[in-house]
């Protein structure tokens, strides 16, 4: 298939199926959490990066906290999160997400960041205290991190899947053929490495893929293999939504039909846990898996 270019001047974007409509947020559950997040100065993965199912995750008294600042040093042309030169990062950050974790009193939490290619640990020291202050203050809440690439600083890597989180989860993304495309500063197989070394470290492994960027049903087929020989154990599957005009162009929607085809393929690959659907995200029901 032929590369896909990145949209200047798209005239319409393809009108979403039925089953990609989402409710409104709305509730108080869900406005508790937004104050959370505004009295305590916070970023989440779910506002930055435009969330389909944030009116629902909120709504249930979960979010996914976004450490690090907002503003990304990549520059992946499928994602809404701001990019550009990062500030000076926030050490007293660790503490309040903590503190919001555990006034929100979540079982399980999940933290990101954005990519902070510009610190020699990549960030490794904030991550490390930020999951150390949540086990402090909720040594009952299981914690799931979903950590950006390290570009192979993997002393960097021990350090910041020490803190005492049971689940690690490191997107892929998409198949091989697409990553200069989708992600122009990252190695496809430098981050099954890094998966591997996850595994390696003893936790339990997680990615995930965005489909319908022009994958073949083969490559996502072989991708599935490469994760399971690199250990991965869960695998999350969800529909790409073109943020704007200007980011990668969407090539087709995937029926729910296909995604729960997926699902049986990946799970008689040997993943442990498969989450599929046009909806998905890495974080969308991740209490699940444990």
């Amino acid at each position: 298939m032929h590369d896909l270019p990145l949209v200047e001047h798209q005239e319409q974007r393809p009108r979403k199926p039925d089953w990609l409509r989402v409710k409104l947020p709305i509730g108080e559950e869900y406005r508790k959490v937004r104050r959370l997040v505004d009295d305590y100065k916070l970023n989440t993965i779910c506002q930055s990066g435009n969330c389909p199912n944030m009116g629902e995750c909120w709504g249930a008294g979960t979010a996914t906290f976004m450490i690090l600042g907002d503003v990304c040093t990549r520059s992946c042309s499928f994602c809404a999160v701001k990019t550009g030169r990062p500030k000076e990062y926030d050490e007293d950050e660790p503490r309040r997400v903590a503190e919001a974790i555990q006034l929100m009193g979540v079982k399980h939490a999940v933290i990101t960041s954005v990519n902070r290619d510009e610190l020699p640990d990549s960030g490794a020291e904030i991550w490390y205290q930020t999951v150390r202050r949540t086990k402090e203050l909720c040594p009952e809440t299981t914690i799931e991190t979903l950590i950006p690439d390290v570009k192979s600083r993997w002393q960097a890597l021990d350090r910041m899947i020490s803190g005492g989180q049971e689940v690690v989860s490191h997107n892929m993304e998409t198949v091989e053929r697409l990553y200069r495309l989708v992600r122009p500063q990252a190695r496809y197989e430098r981050s099954l490495e890094q998966i591997q070394r996850i595994k390696n470290f003893g936790k339990r492994t997680k990615t995930g893929l965005m489909l319908g960027l022009g994958e073949t049903e083969d490559e996502l087929s072989r991708t599935m293999d490469d994760l399971v020989s690199h250990g991965c154990d869960v695998l999350t599957l969800g529909q790409y939504l073109q943020p704007t005009r200007h980011h990668l162009e969407l090539v087709e929607f995937i029926h729910p039909d296909r995604f729960a085809a997926y699902r049986e393929m990946g799970l008689s690959k040997g993943f442990k846990y498969v989450e599929s659907g046009p909806l998905v995200r890495s974080s969308y029901h991740s209490e699940r898996h444990l």
